[in-house]
């Protein structure tokens, strides 16, 4: 059995070309032809070009003096900005461990990227309908032909046997192709920015729900120690009694702040306890399997570290949620232009070539060759006003999503500015604490050593004792707000990440 191509000669004298070879010259010339107008009017595409929409961005931030944070180089402000791994800057080894783990192992993370991914390929998709289809469905058919047909070829049964390879391309003259591409590319581009706002999201949780419990530790610290202050305390009111210069009142009294401050201890504990939990679930581990060490307030004394904002212009190049909405205005601009085309004809070049025989060893012969090539035209002509309501829907989705990005990038400056008022007067509640404190502390010496010496009654030291304790809480919890406040910022800036990043699918 023979499965090559060979070529039949025709006569001894040479072989001569026929009306069929003719005929194959003149369809092949036309092929050319169709496709080359084809690439000569594919140049042109209904719709709108997409341009970003302008936004009014201010000159400087209200809550701040731009020269408070530092000189600025207007050509390239990104430089001053924290990038990658932001959380570095406050020098803290556990947290650095926490959000490595995160990046690996959270699944909300786990499933942006997967969705990046699906996006890509659906890009990839609409790409490939910018070029020809080209399929092979060979075939083989058994069949037998009635004797009473017209006309009658006898009751025979015979095979056929097909090698064809099928060709179909849409000659995008409206633009119908490439706009589907645009659209799918603005959002695969879309879901990239918001892979990166759940990973940016992601470390500025870690590190807010780490301060929350460190501040926590530092008040369990404190009240530890105001515990074992008035453990103390309770041991002289008892000795005062058994020396008959002390009173029963005062016992009770010293036994009722010892059971409170438990009491406020236990709180602490649990509210510790569900941080813990919540940091687990953040970097994708089992809570029961999940402990973070517990340290001292000496042991943890974090200051909040120095930010540049960056100036106001610079944050729509740094926030991927408003890179998002923009890549979202731009895919809902792209569907503008596929709703329109659809209002003009659409023209296919199909085509076939191949082999058909009756018998498989001359199915590859020369002679067996068939073909057809042509172009096919679909025009609408009736739709029940379908496509007036679709053009009219894309744009109405066009301006849904430029009201959407104009109110992110409002969002975004509100954010920046509400960071920076917060560190602005946390600062000063800051200073004016640790001027509480020292004076609560002296207090808190004074009165004990007055009730010592028998010149107050103990419900001075126990004010005066909780004013310490609530002062000295007060101050933990402005280092952890401080702390939060600092990441805040740096997530309201858009952390290390940037706009450039988000190139995916090349038109190329």
């Amino acid at each position: 059995m023979k499965l090559g191509w060979r070529k039949k000669p025709t006569e001894a004298s040479g072989e001569k070309h026929g009306p069929v070879s003719g005929a194959a010259g003149a369809v092949t010339g036309t092929a050319a032809v169709l496709i080359l107008g084809a690439l000569f009017l594919t140049g042109c595409a209904v719709g709108p070009d997409y341009e970003r929409p302008s936004t009014v961005a201010p000159t400087s931030y209200k809550s701040i003096q731009t020269n408070e944070l530092g000189a600025w180089k207007e050509g390239r402000p990104l430089d001053a900005v924290p990038k990658g791994a932001w959380w570095e800057v406050f020098g803290d080894a556990t947290l650095n461990e926490l959000e490595q783990r995160a990046s690996q192992s959270n699944q909300e993370l786990r499933a942006a990227v997967l969705r990046v991914e699906q996006a890509r390929a659906s890009a990839r998709v609409a790409r490939s309908e910018l070029l020809p289809a080209l399929d092979a469905n060979p075939s083989w058919r058994r069949e037998r032909y009635s004797p009473n047909q017209e006309p009658s070829f006898g009751s025979i049964t015979a095979d056929t046997f097909r090698a064809p390879l099928d060709l179909s391309y849409e000659i995008d003259l409206w633009g119908r192709v490439r706009r589907s591409f645009e659209s799918a590319r603005a959002d695969a581009q879309s879901s990239l920015a918001a892979m990166h706002n759940v990973l940016l999201t992601l470390q500025a949780d870690v590190a807010q729900n780490y301060f929350a419990l460190r501040s926590l530790d530092a008040e369990i610290s404190t009240v530890r120690g105001t515990l074992r202050l008035r453990a103390v305390l309770l041991k002289l009111t008892q000795n005062r009694l058994e020396g008959g210069i002390g009173n029963q009142l005062d016992v009770a009294r010293a036994e009722t702040e010892i059971a409170g401050t438990e009491a406020e201890l236990a709180a602490l504990l649990r509210r510790r306890a569900e941080l813990e939990n919540a940091v687990a679930i953040l970097v994708g581990e089992n809570p029961s399997n999940f402990r973070l060490a517990a340290v001292e307030r000496e042991q943890w004394d974090l200051r909040p570290p120095r930010v540049p904002s960056g100036l106001p212009a610079d944050l729509l190049e740094r926030r991927p949620d408003v890179a998002q909405a923009e890549r979202d205005l731009a895919s809902a601009n792209a569907r503008i232009g596929i709703a329109k085309a659809a209002f003009f004809p659409v023209v296919r070049l199909t085509g076939s070539g191949g082999f058909v025989s009756g018998d498989i060893e001359s199915l590859f012969d020369w002679e067996s060759r068939v073909w057809s090539l042509g172009p096919s035209v679909s025009l609408p002509i009736f739709a029940g006003g379908r496509n007036i309501a679709n053009l009219s829907r894309s744009r109405a989705s066009y301006d849904e999503a430029v009201a959407k990005y104009r109110q992110r990038v409002l969002v975004a400056f509100s954010d920046v500015e509400n960071s920076l008022s917060g560190l602005h007067f946390l600062a000063q509640q800051s200073a004016a604490q640790d001027r509480a404190v020292a004076s609560a502390r002296r207090a808190a010496e004074l009165a004990t050593q007055r009730y010592t010496g028998g010149i107050v009654s103990y419900l001075e030291v126990v004010d005066a004792d909780r004013g310490a304790l609530l002062a000295e809480r007060n101050s933990a919890q402005i280092v952890g707000q401080r702390l939060i406040a600092s990441v805040q910022l740096i997530k309201a800036l858009g952390g290390g990440w940037q706009e450039t990043e988000i190139g995916v699918v090349s038109a190329k």
